[in-house]
């Protein structure tokens, strides 16, 4: 399998497209389908999952994934690009697990998942909080639905997706290219390549990017402690915290989180 890592801008899009054949890919962010006419196909490792008109399916973020149309009958989905961050208080689930199954039968679909698309495709509010809203909607509703397991735990061989699930399993500890090459039985070297000839990046900026997204998530959505928050996400010091936050996103922590809320507070008066 030939997979392609995609670096998503960290904004919310959503599509309404007629469904076609896309190659095994990963990336960062959520993705999520609602098909609205025909069948489609959804690969997700190495296991195909078939959806129908009115099936509903979460890929969780770093899985490798694709799509095959197999009939010629139209095929037409939504196809929603979530941040990971807009996820809020189930960024960490959707780190560390994936569903065993990642597709809701028609009649499994609670109603405000489908509201909480069509809010999100008519309105196009540009109101990030208002996107998050509804998307945090969309994982409460579906979160029930699915059978988790431990991302380390789904079978594969593809050492690209053996990779970024022990990342996203193992993101929180103090972890080496050295540790990760022992526990996954590859040379370090093996690793170094895939992080710069997949992901572009070395190990460290890897690990750091997916703290990051943890990182980000709770200082949008919740009041904790910025050095408790440095703590959780695995960092080992508040001054490499500070400095990987500074070179990613060219502010402090408490700047960002402040420039946030009063970024959505101005949007709510003048949308409101």
């Amino acid at each position: 399998m030939i997979s392609v890592y995609e670096q998503k801008r960290e904004q919310f899009n959503i599509v309404h497209k007629v469904s076609k054949h896309y190659p095994p890919h990963l990336h960062a962010n959520l993705e999520i389908v609602y098909v609205t006419e025909g069948t489609l196909e959804l690969g997700v490792g190495q296991d195909f999952f078939h959806m129908e008109k009115g099936d509903f399916a979460i890929v969780f973020p770093n899985m490798i994934h694709h799509y095959q149309v197999f009939s010629n009958d139209s095929s037409k989905a939504f196809y929603l690009y979530p941040p990971l961050s807009y996820a809020g208080q189930f960024v960490g689930k959707l780190q560390k697990y994936c569903p065993e199954n990642p597709v809701i039968k028609k009649e499994c679909v609670h109603d405000d998942i489908l509201n909480a698309i069509r809010c999100l495709y008519r309105e196009h509010t540009r109101n990030t909080i208002v996107e998050q809203c509804y998307v945090q909607i969309i994982m409460a509703r579906s979160l029930p639905c699915f059978q988790l397991i431990e991302k380390d735990s789904f079978s594969s061989g593809d050492i690209i997706y053996r990779t970024v699930s022990y990342v996203a399993a193992h993101f929180k500890e103090e972890i080496t290219l050295d540790m990760m090459a022992r526990d996954l039985g590859v040379s370090k070297y093996v690793l170094s390549r895939v992080f710069s000839a997949t992901f572009h990046k070395n190990y460290n900026q890897y690990l750091n990017e997916q703290r990051m997204n943890y990182v980000i998530s709770l200082l949008e959505c919740s009041d904790e402690p910025i050095t408790d928050i440095c703590l959780d996400a695995g960092f080992q010091s508040q001054r490499t915290f500070n400095r990987v936050f500074q070179e990613m996103y060219k502010m402090s922590p408490r700047e960002y989180r402040n420039y946030f809320r009063e970024k959505n507070i101005t949007h709510e008066y003048f949308e409101g």
